[in-house]
């Protein structure tokens, strides 16, 4: 990560386009791109993309560390599904509530999937029923190469809609142990009626939205964009991985964090932990193919939680937590080696850390000597006296960004300061205090830009001049997760507003040698 960039994050299902089905959709991602790179901006990051339960909102709650979620699919532009079909499988009521969520102020999860799964059901079985061609070979090579995860995904996915939803711990015997006449169903498909065609369709999902994302990731490639993901530290206990590989987690714990000024007793988030002994037996194989494929998706990628893969925090039912391992210098191996190993996965300059919270100096002297870059966000970094860090002192190797998807934009948050916060802040932006606040917007822009970091990333909320707050951690309630771009990308586009703002950003970056 030498060069210096600026970038805008974004979540997809945040994208709003005139044909999206009330969410965005992968093949926005290039329309998103040209979008922000009218600010200058030659990076776009999203948030987690891979496949959520129905009812889940949160993409760090994913089903699979692997599977793209079929929700981002954009049905119009599947081969299989045409507007004839989706008439006829939706009806006059689907119809009518795709119009509803298409113009819906933010993401209605349950309407949006269940409309889509009717549509991309039906195109996969006519999809089924061609004749062979070249997109059924097109198909057989990616279940081919992809199999090492697919198989097991779409026999878990398959299995667990036959269960109405219920994770695999409920499942029967059978099933939940994965007994060898089970597991045949996903290695020869037709030969198992109902499953098997079940399985069938979770890899046509697949398949389709593996081949949409890389035709997008081509297109911003030919824009000169880079797209950036962002990768959970760890995937859920009802997760086809940790059916299909239990072996390797532990579930007799519960992940969590230590005790804080926040959390006396430290927190306990409900996931599995990974079992290191186990996953050393076989050199770390599912974290290395895990990386290898977040790599194939993205160009960079975020690691959540990156303190987590030097110590992990677990609590046993009833008892405290403690550190896993105990010791500094065994935190320190584990994740040096750990880190290695994704970084060898992905390949060099691919993995950032997320770094944020109480991170030991010994932690950021192996982020370092691993060129593994952390966040720096911009109202945290405080020195001793709690007075806000000149920008300009900051490492090359790391990112600099204004705020999270887990904080108010900077647009909201500094009307959250201390007054001696925002005077300390305006004086380092050279900007009096009573500035009208778009120019005080774009004077914070311009001194999150001068930072010595060389990758810098605003929310596209801070773009757009938008205060809206992506998510309240700790809160569970319809804000979060669901908001929408207020209008769609066309509309945004051709508005001179707009316009006039990105052009003043582009300047700024132009003037930091980030464009």
């Amino acid at each position: 990560m030498s060069a210096r960039l600026s970038g805008v994050t974004i979540p997809l299902f945040s994208l709003r386009s005139r044909s999206d089905w009330g969410i965005g959709q992968i093949t926005d991602l290039p329309a998103a791109a040209a979008f922000f790179l009218r600010a200058g901006q030659k990076l776009l990051q999203v948030l987690p993309t891979h496949e959520l339960a129905e009812g889940e909102t949160s993409p760090y709650g994913a089903l699979s560390a692997f599977a793209l979620d079929p929700i981002f699919i954009d049905v119009e532009s599947v081969p299989d599904a045409d507007v004839q079909l989706g008439r006829q499988v939706l009806g006059d009521d689907g119809v009518n509530a795709l119009m509803h969520v298409r113009a819906a102020k933010s993401v209605d999860y349950g309407v949006v999937r269940t409309l889509k799964r009717k549509v991309l059901a039906a195109a996969a079985a006519r999809f089924r029923e061609a004749a062979q061609g070249e997109r059924t070979k097109a198909f057989d090579a990616f279940v081919e190469r992809e199999r090492s995860w697919l198989h097991d995904h779409a026999l878990y996915a398959a299995i667990r809609r036959a269960h109405d939803g219920y994770g695999w711990t409920t499942w029967p015997a059978n099933e939940r142990d994965r007994a060898p006449e089970v597991l045949a169903a996903a290695i020869a498909p037709k030969e198992h009626g109902d499953l098997g065609a079940r399985v069938l369709e979770e890899m046509y999902l697949q398949w389709i939205a593996h081949e949409q994302w890389f035709a997008a990731r081509k297109k911003l490639h030919e824009l000169g964009v880079v797209l950036m993901g962002d990768m959970p530290f760890i995937i859920g206990s009802e997760s086809s991985d940790i059916w299909a590989h239990r072996e390797q987690f532990r579930t007799d714990v519960s992940l969590g964090a230590p005790p804080d000024d926040f959390s006396a007793d430290g927190q306990s988030w409900g996931l599995p932990a990974y079992d290191w002994s186990a996953m050393d037996k076989d050199g770390l194989a599912w974290l290395r193919a895990r990386a290898k494929h977040e790599a194939e998706l993205f160009d960079r990628f975020r690691i959540d939680h990156v303190i987590g893969f030097f110590r992990q925090w677990l609590t046993p039912p009833g008892e405290k937590g403690a550190f896993d391992p105990t010791e500094e210098p065994a935190q320190q191996a584990r994740g040096e080696k750990v880190l290695r190993a994704m970084i060898e996965a992905a390949g060099p300059g691919t993995v950032i850390a997320e770094n944020l919270g109480v991170i030991p100096d010994w932690a950021r002297e192996i982020m370092a000597r691993l060129e593994l870059p952390g966040y720096k966000v911009l109202p945290w970094e405080r020195d001793e006296d709690f007075i806000p860090r000149d920008v300009k002192a900051f490492p090359e190797l790391s990112v600099s960004t204004w705020s999270t998807h887990d904080t108010w934009p900077i647009t909201e948050w500094w009307y959250r300061l201390e007054d001696w916060e925002r005077e300390r802040i305006a004086k380092q932006a050279d900007v009096p205090l009573d500035t009208p606040e778009k120019d005080r917007e774009l004077a914070l822009v311009r001194l999150l830009f001068s930072s010595r970091s060389n990758l810098t990333l605003l929310l596209a909320q801070e773009v757009l001049g938008d205060k809206t707050r992506i998510n309240l951690p700790g809160h569970v309630g319809p804000e979060n997760w669901t908001w929408r771009l207020d209008r769609p990308l066309e509309e945004l586009a051709a508005d001179p507003a707009v316009n006039a703002r990105l052009a003043a950003i582009k300047t700024l970056a132009q003037g930091s040698g980030r464009f």
